[in-house]
């Protein structure tokens, strides 16, 4: 079904079988028409044969196990179009905005990630992230188009897939919540751009139920970002924290048991940021953001 070589959307799904298939719809109506890939992390509810079924022009790069986040790298590497960008199963692109993402790319060679306007469910409501990418104290630069961020909203983004994959992609030790500035950071590091495009639109319409482990994994996966990338007194400043926090708080108890059996991994693995990207991300601590 492709009519846009550049582009291809890689969705990451697990057990969402019926949520998959709306957002499987409206990206199949995108007029860019781009490849779709879904990187299924070892669902047993039906997904594989739902899309067969349904969607026989939808690539499946079958994983055996789950693997979290990082089921967007195999995507990616399974792509062959210069340009990628990430749909959760439960969000998809406005009309036009592969498109205009596209070009962007073409026009600003440096360009690693853009991250997108993202609108929340049937009412389009804006996401609070969003003015905050906008109103990043990183300002823009000459090169680049939008407003230069350190994060973003994995279903609201677009990649070059060359730059993510120099950058390594997501994190294996991350897997799965609050997993992006991580890889913001890389690509930053090895001199890609990571900017705020609000005329690249996605939509989110996520589940009304709640998901009750993601707090801890996010907490957890902040403190080990901090390890894996920023000086050790901030580290230990973060790590700290959570611990004080852990003593009344169950969430801040899982973080930090999950935080404390990943840290000798993480400190292997440690490669601390260029002084101008630290220099950047301690810019942005004072409003504790995630941009």
């Amino acid at each position: 079904m492709t009519d846009h070589p550049r582009l291809g959307v890689v969705i990451a799904t697990r057990d969402r079988c019926e949520r998959l298939a709306v957002t499987l719809r409206q990206l199949r109506s995108l007029p860019e028409r781009p490849e779709i890939l879904v990187a299924d992390n070892a669902s047993t509810d039906g997904t594989r044969a739902m899309i067969a079924r349904d969607f026989p022009e939808v690539r499946v790069l079958a994983l055996p196990v789950n693997h979290g986040a990082l089921a967007r790298n195999h995507g990616a590497r399974a792509l062959d179009t210069p340009y990628v960008a990430f749909s959760d199963d439960d969000s998809w692109w406005a009309p036009g905005a592969l498109g205009r993402a596209a070009e962007l790319f073409d026009a600003h060679p440096r360009l690693g990630l853009i991250a997108a306007r993202t609108l929340v469910g049937p009412a389009a409501a804006p996401d609070p992230l969003n003015d905050v990418l906008a109103g990043s104290p990183l300002g823009p630069a000459s090169d680049l188009p939008g407003t230069q961020v350190l994060g973003f909203l994995a279903c609201g983004a677009v990649v070059r897939r060359h730059a993510y994959l120099d950058a390594g992609g997501f994190h294996r030790l991350l897997f799965f919540g609050g997993e992006e500035t991580l890889l913001a950071y890389d690509l930053a590091a090895r001199g890609w751009g990571v900017t705020h495009c609000p005329d690249v639109v996605a939509h989110h319409h996520p589940a009304p139920a709640a998901r009750p482990r993601r707090p801890a994994l996010q907490r957890r996966n902040a403190v080990l970002t901090a390890w894996l990338r920023r000086p050790v007194p901030y580290a230990l400043a973060r790590t700290g924290a959570l611990a004080a926090e852990a003593r009344g708080d169950d969430q801040a108890r899982r973080a930090l048991r999950e935080t404390l059996t990943r840290l000798p991994a993480a400190l292997r693995e440690r490669r601390p940021l260029p002084p101008h990207v630290e220099r950047a991300a301690r810019l942005l601590e004072p409003e504790r953001t995630t941009v």
